[in-house]
């Protein structure tokens, strides 16, 4: 099965996500605003417990970070935000590649080490229109720039081929056993 925006997404995929709420007035692509660490990462049927602990474990030895978002970037028909620093997104999907390196990022579909890190903001527009629709929307959203971002969770989503739910969420810099710290907005944790 093929989502709305091409990606080959098969019900059961899980991704590793990071949300940037504070770049949702920019969005114009259909998704939350978000930098995507792993996808797809394992099929949900593979999220056992031992996973979970192991997930839990790998997070919490990574320290929460702060991002920046200083300039727009562009691939043919995508406009978007590259981090300023995107050495802590890397280094998250690096420490779970190596646990688990038969989650290929993107499929292979950019190779074997996948896209750089970065916030799709549109994704909409045709190979005729994409350009002028993007010089104007970058210059309606230069203004609002740096958009900046406290980074403190990594965020298990799951798709049913049609639509993406969220699972679980990972705090970054917890030790096991401390409790997690989440504001009321966040979703529901693992029991």
């Amino acid at each position: 099965m093929t989502s709305e925006n091409g990606w080959p997404d098969v019900p059961g995929d899980t991704a590793l996500s990071i949300r940037i709420p504070e770049a949702e007035p920019f969005l114009r692509a259909s998704e939350p605003a978000h930098i995507t660490v792993l996808y797809p990462f394992l099929s949900a049927a593979r999220i056992t417990p031992e996973v979970d602990a192991e997930l839990t474990a790998l997070f919490a030895a990574h320290d929460a970070f702060d991002v920046a978002f200083t300039e727009f970037r562009r691939w043919p028909g995508v406009l978007y935000l590259p981090p300023a620093d995107a050495d802590p997104f890397r280094a998250l999907t690096a420490s779970i590649r190596e646990r688990w390196p038969e989650a290929v990022p993107y499929r292979g579909i950019f190779g074997p080490e996948g896209l750089d890190p970065h916030l799709t903001l549109a994704n909409d527009e045709g190979p005729e229109t994409y350009e002028a629709a993007y010089d104007a929307l970058e210059r309606e959203l230069r203004p609002r720039l740096p958009v900046t971002a406290h980074i403190g969770s990594v965020l298990l989503i799951e798709t049913d081929g049609k639509g993406w739910r969220d699972r679980t969420v990972y705090e970054l810099g917890r030790a096991p056993g401390q409790p997690f710290r989440a504001d009321a907005s966040a979703i529901p944790t693992r029991t």
